[in-house]
């Protein structure tokens, strides 16, 4: 989430964990499991975002001796700490919580305290959902949903979209549980709305943790910015050929791209340095997250 502005992760932080309050304060003054999953779910959510916050802080630092292409994949470290904090703290207490409300299923009282908790919640998660959406869909382009979610080298973002998603989700659950409980009498889908937040909550956290693995271990540039650069390259008439290009991402912004490349005859190495100044030049401008480019020759032009 490089772009996205930390004041209004901290701002997100601050609310799901003022809402995990509220939330626990009700679950324990009305003994509903399905409140108290929802309050879990919270409580890692705000855990989640100051996990991210700090990673955005680290990835930041300037590259040095040690780390010449910077510590952008701090980001990458932490986004999958997040999916293994949602899996064990948030998947599995709610998990647990919700098997022993099913087992033992107990009338909640003051359901009405509930359901302004529920609903002012409601309201916080859609707001913070929609400016989810609004920063997915500008890198999304035309692509899926899920295709731009596999390709996206950003995982803050996809992250913060995907928790919010599994809140709401997670929030309309409790609500269909507390009242399908209150209507028929039948106290269970209490709990069974906390099993469902639980696996809610589990689903998310592979998901996230699939994303995290691909990039930590190294993960290309999307194909559209792939082919972007190849036609950039190709454009020029200084070059013959493009071959391979291999890409690699060191933070949600920050590509380093080797490109490998036939010159024309009769170029002079002077011509050749010209040229990859140009292109170097040219690929940036056109696309700003590739920090590093660097080109190979197949053929070493004359002296």
């Amino acid at each position: 989430m490089a772009g996205s502005s930390k004041k209004a992760i901290v701002i997100a932080a601050a609310g799901n964990a003022v809402i995990a309050a509220a939330k626990f304060a009700a679950a324990f003054w009305t003994g509903s499991s399905a409140m108290m999953s929802a309050g879990i779910h919270s409580l890692v959510d705000a855990g989640n975002q100051f996990s991210l916050l700090h990673g955005l802080g680290r990835a930041a630092r300037p590259a040095d001796g040690r780390h010449p292409f910077g510590d952008g994949k701090e980001l990458y470290f932490w986004s999958f700490l997040v999916a293994i904090l949602i899996f064990a703290l948030g998947g599995g207490l709610s998990l647990y919580e919700g098997i022993q409300a099913v087992a033992h299923p107990g009338e909640p009282h003051d359901p009405l305290v509930n359901y302004v908790v529920l609903g002012v919640a409601l309201v916080f998660e859609a707001y913070s959902f929609s400016t989810a959406i609004g920063e997915f869909s500008k890198g999304r382009g035309t692509r899926p949903v899920l295709r731009a979610i596999r390709e996206t080298g950003d995982p803050g973002l996809v992250t913060k979209l995907l928790e919010d998603a599994a809140a709401m989700a997670g929030l309309i659950v409790a609500l269909a549980g507390l009242v399908l409980g209150q209507v028929l009498g039948m106290p269970v889908f209490d709990g069974i709305a906390a099993l469902v937040i639980g696996i809610l909550l589990l689903l998310t956290a592979v998901i996230l943790a699939v994303e995290g693995k691909g990039l930590l271990i190294g993960e290309g540039a999307d194909p559209q910015v792939v082919a972007a650069i190849r036609a950039k390259v190709a454009a020029d008439p200084r070059i013959a050929a493009v071959g391979e290009i291999l890409s690699g991402h060191f933070g949600p912004h920050d590509l380093i791209v080797l490109v490998t490349l036939d010159f024309r005859s009769g170029f002079s190495a002077d011509d050749a340095e010209a040229a990859i100044r140009d292109l170097t030049a040219a690929v940036k401008a056109a696309e700003p997250s590739v920090r590093h480019f660097y080109i190979e020759a197949a053929a070493t032009p004359r002296a």
